[in-house]
C-alpha cells in the first residue's frame, strides 16, 4: 500500500511539471499570435496586389511568349514550409503527408522541422525574411529557366482560423494564361513580356514571403491549441491520480486504525 501511495505521489509531481510546462508554451504562442497574424494580413495584401499585376500581364497574347509560360525543363521542386519546432499538433505531420504524395519531387526545405526531414542546412521559417525570401526566389527563377525543372510548387499550411490550418500546394512556376478582365487595360512599358520576364521574380519572393507568414501564423495558432489540449488533459489526469491518492491514503489509515486496535485487543 505505501508503494502505491509514494508511486500515485511521483506520477502527480511529474504530471504537474507537464502542466507547468504546456502552460508556458501555450502562453508563449499567445504572445506570439498578434504579432503573426498581423505580419501574416500584411503579406497577403501585398501578395495579392503582385498576383493582380501578373493576372494582367499573363492574359496578354505577347506573354504567351515569355519562357515562364512555357517550361523546358522536366520533373517537380517544391519548396517545403514546416515549423522550427514540434508541439503544434498535427501541423508538421500534414505538411510531410501531403509532401509525401510526391516523392520525385526536389525539395527546398524552410523551417528547422523540414530541413531535419530532408536533410539540408536548417532554417528558420520564424526568422526567414524578405530578402532570404528574395534570394531563394531568385534562385528558383533562375533554375527554372536554366530548364532544372518543369514546375515549382510552395506546400505550406494555409490560416483558416485559430481552430482549423490546411496544409496546401500552391503551384507557382509556369504561370497560366488568364482571362482579360472588362474594363480599362493598363499600359506597360516598354511591352507587356518584358514586364512579365522582370517581374516574376519579385512576384515568386512575394508569394513565397506571404506563405511563410502564413505557415507560421498556423504553426502558432495550432501549438497554442495543442498546448491548451495538453494542459486539460493533464489537469483530468491530476484530478484522477489525486482521487486514487485520496483513497490509497484512506485505506492506508483505515488498515492502520484497524491493527492498532486489533493489536490493543490481545
Amino acid at each position: 500500500m505505501g508503494a502505491d501511495i509514494k508511486s500515485l505521489r511521483i506520477r502527480i509531481r511529474s504530471v504537474d511539471s507537464t502542466l507547468h510546462l504546456t502552460k508556458a508554451m501555450g502562453l508563449v504562442a499567445s504572445s506570439k499570435i498578434r504579432r503573426a497574424t498581423r505580419d501574416m494580413t500584411r503579406t497577403r495584401e501585398y501578395a495579392s496586389a503582385v498576383e493582380d499585376v501578373l493576372s494582367a500581364l499573363r492574359s496578354a497574347p505577347e506573354c504567351e511568349r515569355s519562357p515562364y509560360m512555357q517550361p523546358a525543363g522536366k520533373g517537380t521542386r517544391l519548396i517545403v514550409i514546416a515549423g522550427d519546432r514540434g508541439l503544434a499538433g498535427g501541423y508538421n505531420a500534414n505538411v510531410f503527408r501531403l509532401a509525401a504524395t510526391l516523392p520525385e519531387a526536389e525539395v527546398t526545405p524552410i523551417g528547422k522541422r523540414a530541413c531535419e526531414r530532408f536533410g539540408a542546412e536548417t532554417v528558420s521559417s520564424e526568422h526567414f525574411s524578405g530578402q532570404d525570401a528574395k534570394k531563394t526566389a531568385d534562385r528558383m527563377c533562375r533554375d527554372f529557366l536554366d530548364g532544372k525543372f518543369e514546375r515549382l510548387g510552395i506546400l505550406y499550411t494555409r490560416y483558416k482560423s485559430m481552430m482549423s490550418q490546411e496544409a496546401t500546394l500552391l503551384w507557382v512556376l509556369p504561370l497560366e494564361k488568364t482571362e482579360k478582365k472588362q474594363g480599362a487595360e493598363p499600359i506597360f512599358e516598354p511591352d507587356e513580356q518584358t514586364v512579365l520576364n522582370a517581374a516574376v521574380p519579385t512576384y515568386v519572393s512575394g508569394i513565397l514571403t506571404a506563405c511563410i507568414r502564413e505557415s507560421f501564423a498556423s504553426e502558432v495558432a495550432a501549438r497554442r491549441m495543442a498546448m491548451d489540449s495538453a494542459g486539460k488533459n493533464a489537469q483530468e489526469m491530476i484530478d484522477r491520480l489525486q482521487l486514487q491518492y485520496n483513497r490509497a491514503r484512506q485505506n492506508s489509515i483505515t488498515q492502520e486504525i484497524t491493527e492498532i486496535i486489533g493489536g490493543s485487543g490481545l
